[in-house]
């Protein structure tokens, strides 16, 4: 007597072929392949509004962090749905199988993406920001599902995992703002005329370029304790922009030591 049809087995292969649509797969591609281009052309649109609205810059850096992030979130799950029949018996399957492997082959990787959608909402620091973590310092120009990206002054990029910035401590120097307060510090023979020396850095802020005047600025005189007697001037001043952060400093110290010599203010260690 012959078996009735849904006693016979149905081969592995039946099954994966049924599970897994075939056309499914390839619409799922196409997806992903637009969602990579839709990233790639808005946050290519937004970088040059940027360069083009400098006030609006780090707000349009922002704005296409959020955008890249729910863009490639939205295109892996509809391009999931669309390569898989998502049956009730696949749907347990799938549910078993994702926990099973973010509990120990993903791990990390789960780790990083929970942390980048806890940095989107708690935003200890955005992308824009001069941010120091660790041994780095640069400015933040991407905040991805598994990472961020820094660029350092040194013109380095450093990736950093998101998990990374929910354990250990991160200073944000301008925290979404443009402008931001940079100190320079200058150093003098605690015999030389500390007013004139005082003034001199004074009215080199004031002349820079690069120095935003809007917000208080000023010359903080402490002494040091060394085996030379010296006075240290800190210079604090709000750049207009932090991607003139060297631009300032290296102009401010330039003048200031320039300055300095004409009025024979002398450095610790020089001759008097």
């Amino acid at each position: 007597m012959n078996p009735d049809v849904d006693d016979v087995d149905v081969p592995d292969s039946a099954k994966l072929i049924e599970t897994i649509q075939v056309g499914g797969v390839i619409t799922g591609l196409v997806i992903l392949s637009i969602t990579w281009f839709a990233v790639r052309l808005i946050t290519a649109a937004l970088e040059r509004s940027g360069t083009r609205f400098a006030h609006r810059r780090l707000l349009l850096n922002q704005i296409a962090t959020l955008l890249r992030f729910f863009l490639y979130i939205g295109g892996i799950a509809i391009a999931v749905g669309a390569s898989i029949n998502l049956s009730r018996e696949v749907i347990l399957a799938l549910t078993g199988t994702v926990a099973v492997t973010i509990g120990f082959a993903l791990k990390d990787l789960a780790a990083s993406v929970l942390a980048g959608v806890t940095l989107i909402v708690d935003r200890p620091f955005q992308v824009g920001d001069r941010v120091k973590f660790d041994a780095f310092y640069g400015e933040v120009t991407s905040m991805g599902l598994r990472s961020v990206r820094m660029i350092t002054l040194d013109n380095h990029v450093v990736t950093i995992p998101n998990n990374k910035f929910l354990t250990e401590a991160v200073a944000s120097a301008n925290h979404g703002r443009l402008d931001m307060l940079i100190p320079v510090e200058f150093f003098i023979s605690s015999a030389q005329d500390i007013a004139i020396a005082r003034r001199i850095v004074e009215e080199c802020i004031t002349s820079n370029r690069y120095v935003f005047l809007g917000k208080p600025w000023c010359v903080v005189t402490s002494q040091v304790l060394s085996d030379v007697a010296t006075v240290r001037l800190v210079a604090k001043a709000y750049v207009l922009d932090v991607k003139y952060e060297a631009q300032y400093a290296t102009t401010l110290t330039e003048r200031v030591l320039a300055a300095f010599r004409e009025k024979h203010i002398v450095l610790p260690g020089e001759p008097g």
